[in-house]
C-alpha cells in the first residue's frame, strides 16, 4: 500500500497505526485503491480487514520464504478485530505436506510480526518460524508450538505424511538460530 501511495514504509506505518493525520486526499486515494468508501476509514464500522497476500511459506520442509512477484499479490479479507486493529497483518500462502491437517496446501496464513506486537509465546499456538543455518542459509516454515513436561519448547508438524510427523527441537546444539517471525491469527482456505 506504501508504495501505491507514493509513502516511505516508515511514513505509511505511522499513518496505518494512528500516528499521522490522515488528511482527506490521502483518504480518497486509499478508498480508490481499496475500492471502497472513504467514510470506512473514519466510521470504523467495518467488519473485515484486508490482508496482502505477497508470499508463499513451506509448511512440508524446511524452504527459502519466496516473495512472489508484485503482479501475483492478491488480497484476502479477514475479521477486524480490535485487538489487532494497532498491528499490520500479513499473509502467505502454505505449501507441502507438514502442517497439511490444519493447513491444506494453499491455505492463506494471516500473521502478525513476533518483533512488533512484542508478546510472549504461547504453547499450542502456531508461528511462522525463521531457521538460519551456520552456513547463513535462512529457511521458513510453520509449525504448532508445544512444550513437554521438562519445560522444553518444539515445533510440531500437524501432518498426515509419516515423513513430517516428528517434533523438531528450537534449542538443539545443530548449530541453527530459530526464531519465531509471527504468530498466525487466521488462516483463509479456497473453497473447490
Amino acid at each position: 500500500m506504501a508504495d501505491a501511495l507514493n509513502m516511505s514504509h516508515a511514513n505509511y506505518n505511522k499513518l496505518e497505526n494512528g500516528r499521522t493525520k490522515m488528511t482527506v486526499d490521502r483518504m480518497e486515494q486509499m478508498a480508490e485503491i481499496l475500492h471502497c468508501d472513504p467514510v470506512e476509514f473514519i466510521t470504523d464500522t467495518k467488519p473485515l480487514r484486508s490482508v496482502r497476500v505477497r508470499a508463499y511459506v513451506q509448511a512440508g520442509v524446511w524452504a527459502e520464504s519466496n516473495e512472489w512477484e508484485e503482479e501475483r499479490w492478491y488480497d484476502v479479507a479477514v475479521p477486524n478485530d480490535p485487538e489487532l486493529a494497532g498491528y499490520k497483518l500479513y499473509g502467505a500462502e502454505t505449501r507441502g505436506p507438514s502442517m497439511n491437517k490444519r493447513y491444506p496446501e494453499g491455505t492463506v496464513i494471516v500473521f502478525t510480526d513476533a518483533i512488533e506486537t512484542e508478546e510472549d509465546v504461547r504453547v499450542g499456538s502456531r508461528y511462522i518460524v525463521e531457521r538460519e543455518r551456520a552456513d547463513g542459509l535462512r529457511e521458513a516454515t510453520i509449525k504448532t508450538l508445544i512444550r513437554d513436561e521438562t519445560g522444553k519448547y518444539w515445533l510440531m508438524p500437524e501432518s498426515t505424511d509419516p515423513r513430517h510427523q516428528q517434533p523438531i527441537e528450537i534449542d538443539g546444539d545443530n548449530g541453527d538460530t530459530v526464531r519465531m517471525v509471527g504468530r498466525v491469527r487466521y488462516s483463509v482456505q479456497r473453497e473447490d
